[in-house]
């Protein structure tokens, strides 16, 4: 990428920044009056006034959604016609990449490079893997007597809500958009109020692409009010949702309440980091952990946010992470060089620095970073910090902050590092270091998470399933798994 800040803020200053709804194939106008203020977090800055859809305007969505499934425009079109459609919307979207990129950034705050290199080119490739995918996945026939045939066929739900999180807005987007579409489903679409740029944008690279009008909606909006309508709403058939467990908790309420939708959840995490005395290559494991917690200024769902370190080699990791930490110094989303960005906003700027000010006062000692920096800018910039003498019954130990901070617990062996590893109510993901094989397969088998990465961390494949155990949430992204919760089986007999 050679494009320098100043041309960075230039295009920022010209970006078109979508504000309407995106329903039955173009942009309309909400039908309520009510705006959001999307602020770029790089320094505060009002960047646009965003509709808030209300019911109406889900309700308006899910209908075209409905329409469009119902005339089979997309859910019967033939496979290989649909997988050509989607092959083209993925290169369209890397025909687009630096516009996304640039609104990527404009809404969360994430560094420009991160969103030109990595999130638009894996949203596109999702897209692209699913394509590939929809002429290979076959249905069954059954073992049945020599006068019956039975066949097991796949058919899509219908009407599929995804509701998606700020933190990787088009990535997560693109997680629920790929097998949804891919098994003949429309979608509507609600992204967090926080990022409603490149939802919007895509829909309209959506139609470019072929997809038909009302296959894919876009209702920006207020989680309390338009996530809950499509909760409740009585013709969604699916809900996929990303986000916290408490709101994945109001949606299993919603489905109750309603008409018993599918619901998907891939949910909040505290994953443990755990680095036993036997690891031979504490450099690389505190390289690793500290991108773990520290990259996307520590707002990922499987973050490793909890080092479980043997008393033997803490003081010798803690030291290598902690030097990790002090070169990571926030900077301008907008220049090509900043590698950590700000926060999404102003309160989860706050709950941050809360967190912190709770883990000084519960007895923790901060080790690396614990403060606001970037103040003069404007922005919502926390340094990379890290506790050490944490408590697994510390709060900064229980809860998700989801900001860049690291707690250190110490334990005396194996044993107790599984313990503490498994002391806890999420089971997104897991790091675990060793040099023994022995250990390797102990640990990983006595973890409890849907993910666990050894001598190694946050690695992903579209190939691989995510999601998690316990109150990290159930459904699967990713791989053909991901594909069961977008589709259903229908079993078919026939006497002959």
């Amino acid at each position: 990428m050679t494009i320098t800040t100043t041309d960075w803020h230039q295009k920022a200053k010209a970006a078109r920044l979508p504000s309407r709804p995106f329903i039955d194939g173009g942009f309309v106008d909400a039908r309520t009056s009510e705006t959001f203020d999307c602020i770029f977090p790089g320094d505060g800055r009002l960047v646009a006034r965003v509709a808030s859809c209300g019911e109406a305007d889900v309700d308006a969505a899910v209908r075209s959604a409905r329409v469009a499934f119902e005339a089979g425009v997309w859910s019967r079109m033939p496979p290989v016609e649909r997988k050509k459609v989607l092959m083209r919307f993925s290169e369209l979207i890397l025909a687009n990449r630096e516009e996304l990129a640039l609104l990527e950034t404009l809404n969360v705050g994430k560094p420009i490079a991160n969103s030109f290199n990595g999130d638009v080119p894996s949203a596109a490739n999702c897209i692209a893997w699913y394509a590939e995918a929809i002429d290979k996945v076959f249905g069954e026939v059954a073992a049945t007597a020599h006068d019956m045939t039975t066949l097991v066929v796949r058919e899509p739900l219908g009407v599929v809500a995804a509701v998606v999180p700020w933190n990787y807005p088009l990535s997560m987007a693109a997680w629920k958009l790929g097998p949804a579409l891919a098994t003949g489903n429309s979608v509507v679409l609600k992204p967090a109020e926080q990022s409603p740029f490149t939802a919007l944008r895509i829909a309209e690279i959506a139609i470019e692409a072929g997809i038909p009008k009302g296959v894919l909606n876009v209702v920006p909006g207020l989680g309390h009010i338009a996530g809950k309508a499509l909760g409740l709403h009585m013709d969604v058939d699916c809900v996929g949702f990303t986000g916290s467990t408490e709101v994945g908790a109001y949606f299993m309420q919603y489905s109750g309440q309603s008409n018993i939708k599918r619901i998907g959840l891939e949910l909040g995490g505290k994953s443990p980091q755990v680095v036993l005395a036997d690891c031979d290559d504490l450099d690389l494991a505190a390289q690793t952990i500290a991108a773990g917690i520290f990259a996307n200024a520590g707002q990922v769902c499987n973050a490793g946010s909890r080092l479980i370190v043997e008393d033997r080699i803490k003081d010798k990791l803690l030291e290598k992470i902690m030097a990790h930490a002090a070169a990571l110094t926030p900077g301008d989303p907008l220049d090509p060089t900043t590698k950590l960005g700000s926060l999404v906003t102003e309160e989860q700027m706050t709950r941050v620095l809360g967190y912190i000010d709770a883990g000084r006062a519960d007895g923790a000692s901060v080790v690396a970073g614990g403060r606001r920096v970037r103040q003069e800018s404007g922005g919502f910039y926390v340094e990379p910090t890290v506790f050490d003498s944490v408590a697994n019954s510390m709060k900064i130990a229980r809860e998700e902050i989801f900001g860049p901070v690291l707690s250190t617990i110490t334990v005396r062996d194996f044993d107790e590092a599984m313990t503490v590893a498994n002391d806890t109510i999420y089971g997104l993901a897991a790091g675990v270091w060793t040099g023994s094989v022995k250990n390797a397969h102990r640990a990983a088998k006595a973890i409890r998470a849907g993910v666990v990465w050894v001598n190694c961390f946050d690695r992903g494949l579209f190939s691989v399933p995510f999601g998690g155990f316990k109150q990290s949430g159930f459904g699967r992204d990713k791989s053909l798994h991901a594909m069961d919760k977008y589709s259903d089986l229908k079993a078919i007999w026939f006497a002959h």
